[in-house]
């Protein structure tokens, strides 16, 4: 048991999941009248297209995937990618607290049209329209290629790091073209992990903080 918990005892951060469920549910059963549209002119100027919930739904498997990936490999890229992930999800979390927020554009989807209208009419009828700002679809795959592009073991391997940067910006461009999302909630995205980046991949790394990190490495 003392060799099986030194060797995985770094699962214990994945606890934060229930901490983050539990408060977006929260979230999803209260924000439901009184809330900030998020809107843009260019949101009208983008069609929809229900194929793109085939890169939609790959989020998932990309995020949790990539955390299973380094659980196994490197505890530095473990928690590094865990840290990135955790920090921008509570703070996307505290923002919809303070700051409620939805869209009002979906469209009607016609779900005999195609089996991916199907998928896109059922995802609307799981999936509130609140709660969009910032986007953590985006923001958490900007997070596991930054990951990816970060590791040594997969940094010679060009494929990869090719096909994780495709699939991260198919994530991004699939909010906005299954009206999911708006382009504020992307940019809102791209902007909190630009912040964060330097505190996971810079900070960590300075003198006086790399002893904070050694012992959870």
């Amino acid at each position: 048991m003392k060799r099986f918990l030194k060797k995985y005892g770094h699962a214990w951060i994945l606890s934060y999941v229930f901490v983050y469920l539990s408060w977006f549910s929260y979230l999803e059963r209260t924000v439901t009248k009184e809330y900030s549209i998020i809107h843009s002119d260019l949101d009208d100027l983008i069609p929809f297209c229900e194929y793109f919930i085939i890169p939609y739904i790959l989020w998932f498997f990309y995020v949790a995937g990539s955390v299973v990936y380094f659980f196994f490999t490197s505890k530095q890229d473990y928690y590094r990618l865990c840290g990135f992930l955790f920090i921008g999800m509570t703070l996307s979390l505290l923002i919809c607290t303070v700051f409620p927020n939805g869209t009002n554009f979906r469209p009607y989807i016609d779900p005999d049209a195609n089996i991916f209208a199907w998928i896109v009419s059922n995802l609307y009828q799981i999936d509130t329209c609140t709660n969009v700002f910032p986007s953590i679809h985006v923001y958490n795959s900007i997070a596991v290629h930054l990951a990816i592009s970060h590791s040594e073991r997969l940094r010679s391997h060009h494929l990869v790091q090719v096909g994780s940067f495709l699939l991260m910006v198919s994530i991004c461009l699939s909010t906005v073209f299954l009206k999911q999302h708006s382009v504020i909630d992307v940019a809102g995205a791209c902007f909190m992990a630009a912040l964060i980046y330097p505190l996971v991949y810079h900070v960590r790394t300075h003198p006086s903080y790399k002893h904070v990190w050694e012992i959870y490495e």
